[in-house]
């Protein structure tokens, strides 16, 4: 059996060479456990800070007595159609074949049974073992799947069904009352998340602005993430960012989506549902910002969560510098009143000496003085660029 890479996989091994850092300063939370190297990589060399808090983990079942059994069962008497519902869950079932000294024997069985993807991911998984989906649900979604079978009719027929970590959505029983024999394979599931308390934490962190965009790759693990948001207390600030557009949510396709667009966020989703995919869509939308940055007299000026980058250069500013700094981007070149800049500054003072200081200290920082403009007894404001 053929390890060679399929073409699900090339996308995202292109995303390996030197690319421009259209994110710099961007800090990107990945929900996910599985993968997530190769994905916080593609996107810290896009200049992205990446923080990981996976709200489910995969319970395999390499070893489980049960999926050895049946994948033996169906070396004995091969499925008429499989139906390979995730990537992840197709990869695993033949690694768990060879690790059983069974790979061979499966390829073989599945040469001569008609084969359905899931989705693109699941296809890719299939091409990864040397063999070739006869057809692929595009939606993917299980319904799209049951609809198509239906329609070219499964009564008296051997269908095996890969479910994936969420378990039974129906798939088998819809097969059955059309007549079909049905053998599952449960290959993984999904467990807890690894370290609760991190997911917490992350939500408390895109609640307060401390994260820029939140990536999404499985519809369960979406699901968590909210979920374990709105448990923390944090649910309606992250969604009040979401909805407002200052934290942007990123997934895969539209069946992971699903559990953001149910509580009216919109997210930022690929083409095709792939990893490398999603890196592109997600750089693009921030090419479109940058697209649409301020034009200043210092170049192009982008506020993120917790950094700001001028001309491309992320500016070496604290806390309060990046306040003050949006504060005065915002106004995209009119004048802010000393009032309102102290409304950002830490502390209960009113002493207009405290605005003098934080803005001398953010010009320095910055490096261009001609930046920001005193406008006298007015307030400050930011010099856009000429022409």
């Amino acid at each position: 059996m053929t390890h060679d890479p399929s073409p699900a996989t090339a996308p995202f091994v292109a995303e390996l060479r030197p690319l421009a850092p259209v994110m710099a300063g961007a800090t990107v939370l990945i929900t996910a456990d599985r993968r997530s190297g190769e994905l916080a990589a593609a996107l810290e060399r896009r200049g992205a800070r990446v923080r990981h808090a996976p709200a489910l983990s995969m319970v395999p079942h390499v070893d489980d007595e049960t999926l050895v059994a049946a994948t033996r069962t169906l070396l004995a008497h091969p499925p008429d159609v499989l139906v390979a519902t995730t990537g992840v869950g197709f990869r695993a079932w033949i690694e768990a074949a060879d690790a059983h000294g069974l790979a061979d024997q499966l390829a073989t069985a599945l040469a001569g049974t008609r084969l359905v993807a899931r989705g693109p991911k699941a296809r890719g998984a299939i091409q990864a073992a040397g063999l070739q989906a006869d057809w692929v649900a595009e939606s993917e979604t299980s319904a799209e799947v049951a609809e198509w079978l239906l329609s070219e009719g499964v009564a008296g027929l051997h269908v095996a069904v890969q479910q994936h970590g969420a378990g039974a959505d129906g798939l088998d029983v819809v097969l059955e009352k059309a007549g079909a024999r049905v053998t599952n394979l449960v290959v993984y599931r999904w467990g807890p998340a690894p370290d609760p308390a991190v997911v917490a934490e992350s939500a408390r962190a895109a609640a307060a602005g401390d994260v820029d965009a939140v990536v999404f790759t499985s519809a369960p693990g979406a699901e968590a993430w909210l979920t374990a948001a709105e448990e923390a207390g944090y649910g309606p600030q992250v969604i009040e960012r979401f909805l407002a557009g200052d934290l942007v949510a990123a997934a895969v396709g539209p069946v992971t989506a699903r559990p953001l667009v149910q509580r009216g966020i919109t997210p930022v989703q690929p083409e095709r549902g792939r990893l490398g995919a999603l890196v592109r869509a997600l750089v693009a939308h921030y090419e479109r910002v940058e697209s649409v940055a301020l034009a200043t007299v210092a170049g192009p000026l982008v506020v993120r969560a917790r950094v700001a980058v001028l001309d491309g250069h992320v500016l070496p500013l604290s806390p309060t510098g990046v306040e003050v700094l949006r504060l005065l981007a915002a106004a995209g070149g009119a004048v802010v009143s000393r009032e309102r800049v102290l409304d950002v500054l830490p502390g209960e003072s009113r002493d207009p000496h405290a605005v003098e200081v934080a803005v001398g200290r953010l010009r320095e920082a910055v490096g261009r003085r001609d930046l920001i403009r005193t406008v006298v007894k007015r307030g400050y404001r930011i010099e856009r660029a000429h022409g």
